[in-house]
């Protein structure tokens, strides 16, 4: 295992309608084990797990690695390839994968019903079961409940592959990766250590740059005050050898200066000038190598209203239909309109569902609703990019201010032929602050994000008026958020079937 490894020799990356490239003259080396890729929304991240496993081309350079690799994408949309022969395979592989992950035999018939933590599961179940040397994996924790992230985390750490993991979740990252890649277009820093120990040496190279930025400007100040002297005593001498201005006959004042000229000494001062000159240049270019960080004010606020009606929703007792035989069963549940309500439960419970009939049931004006579902397909990501330029120029440029306080650089955004999700999540966000909400619905809302957004986005709602209605299995989001709790639990009395109490 000792010498398998994926390398980038000189590679460069760049899409096709983007003015700028997204990887430039990369060489890395990841070598087996695991290997946490890192950074904003929109970097780049997704597309360095494509070039990693042959789903991309480099411009220039090139990709070295072993024959089977697999790619476990970001989205849960379409059945992965290759789970049908899985799930219908007798061989002994099959049954360990299928059990270790809890993938059911009739998944695929039903998986327009299946949660997205559901798919995602399915998806790694499909790739592992092929035994690549080359395992790379996209945001696999999104939807993912606390026991579906044991079983997760228990399937990847006994890879013995080179695994690739992009990832949001800081403790699969610090659990997992012996390395991390800090991208950060053009270019990108591999550091030794999990994403705890990487982001830490990450901050103290920094700040060894800042200081020797500062000491070489420093020193950039002393020579241009020194060579500043020199100049101006270079052009004193000059006066004074010069004879332009004295009178024709006036021999003992021009004796005077052919004085000076022979014994050089006005002359010394325009040869210190020129080793200054040297010197100034030798200082400028020791402070351009130390190149400091562009940093971007970051934070958003929600201008939402609390609504004067005397409910958001009010449903009556019922059941909904999750998929088979199953059902989710609810008492009568109601919502006023400043509550702050976490609705949670496992994988396949009927969150999401639930949601979606509370949706067709809302007591306001759809203009003052902000949703924020848990996945977006390709081709809705598609359509809300092409929206979002279309905007009138002053609506876009709003939009793009919440986009980059949430992190995004948006000159890439624009740019971009397919958004990642988080991006798709940003712009959501961005034109339902315009619409001063009366109610929040987000479903899995630190899915896709990365760290910095979901601190941005926990603060922000923090202060806003509306009432918020929150699906999400990030604790301690909702601890920081939320008022009231809706849990969702298998219904003991009918099989298969769930329940949702009010606590």
């Amino acid at each position: 295992m000792a010498d398998l490894s994926v390398v980038f020799h000189n590679l460069s990356f760049t899409y096709d309608r983007s003015a700028q490239a997204l990887l430039n003259n990369l060489s890395l080396h990841f070598a087996h084990g695991w290997t946490g890729i890192v950074g904003a929304n929109g970097v780049g991240k997704s597309t360095i797990l494509k070039l990693a496993t042959g789903g991309l081309k480099p411009q220039q350079g090139r990709v070295v690695m072993p024959a089977i690799a697999m790619y476990c994408k970001q989205r849960t949309d379409e059945v992965p390839d290759h789970l049908a022969k899985l799930i219908h395979s007798m061989d002994g592989s099959a049954f360990e994968i299928k059990g270790r992950l809890g993938v059911g035999d009739d998944w695929i018939d039903r998986w327009k019903t299946l949660s997205h933590g559901e798919r995602k599961r399915a998806q790694i179940a499909a790739a592992l079961w092929f035994k690549p040397k080359v395992l790379a994996v996209d945001e696999p924790t999104n939807h993912l409940d606390s026991n579906a992230r044991k079983l997760l985390f228990s399937v990847l750490s006994a890879f013995r592959g080179v695994g690739l993991l992009v990832s949001h979740d800081r403790k699969l990252l610090d659990d997992l990766c012996h390395q991390c890649l800090f991208v950060d277009p053009p270019g990108a820093i591999l550091r030794p250590g999990n994403y705890t120990q990487g982001l830490q040496n990450a901050e103290k190279d920094e700040r060894y740059v800042v200081k020797q930025r500062q000491q070489a400007k420093h020193v950039l100040s002393r020579i241009k005050r020194e060579a500043n002297k020199r100049r101006d005593a270079a052009s004193q001498a000059d006066r004074r050898r010069s004879k332009r201005g004295l009178v024709r006959k006036d021999h003992d004042a021009k004796e005077k200066i052919n004085l000076v000229r022979v014994s050089g000494k006005d002359g010394a001062e325009g040869k210190l000038l020129n080793q200054l000159s040297g010197r100034l240049s030798q200082a400028r270019m020791k402070m351009d190598r130390f190149k400091i960080q562009k940093t971007y004010e970051m934070g958003i606020w929600m201008p939402g209203a609390k609504s004067k009606r005397n409910t958001l929703f009010n449903l009556p007792a019922g059941s909904i239909p999750l998929g088979g035989d199953r059902l989710l069963h609810f008492p009568n549940i109601f919502m006023k309109p400043d509550d702050r309500i976490a609705l949670t439960g496992s994988n396949g419970s009927g969150k999401s569902t639930l949601i979606g009939h509370i949706m067709q049931s809302l007591n306001l004006e759809k203009g003052h609703v902000t949703y924020l579902p848990q996945e977006i397909d390709i081709h809705a990501s598609q359509d809300i990019m092409a929206k979002a330029r279309n905007l009138p120029n002053e609506k876009l440029g709003q939009m793009m201010t919440v986009v980059s306080r949430l992190g995004s650089r948006p000159h890439r955004l624009l740019d971009s032929v397919e958004p990642s999700p988080g991006e798709t999540r940003k712009i959501l966000l961005a034109t339902g602050i315009a619409n001063m909400p009366h109610l929040i619905i987000m479903d899995e809302p630190t899915n896709h994000l990365d760290l910095p957004s979901i601190e941005c986005l926990e603060h922000a709602l923090a202060d806003c008026p509306c009432g918020l209605l929150l699906v999400s299995h990030d604790q301690h989001f909702l601890d920081a958020l939320a008022r009231e709790r809706w849990q969702i639990s298998k219904d003991r009395r009918n099989k298969g079937s769930y329940i949702l109490e009010i606590q």
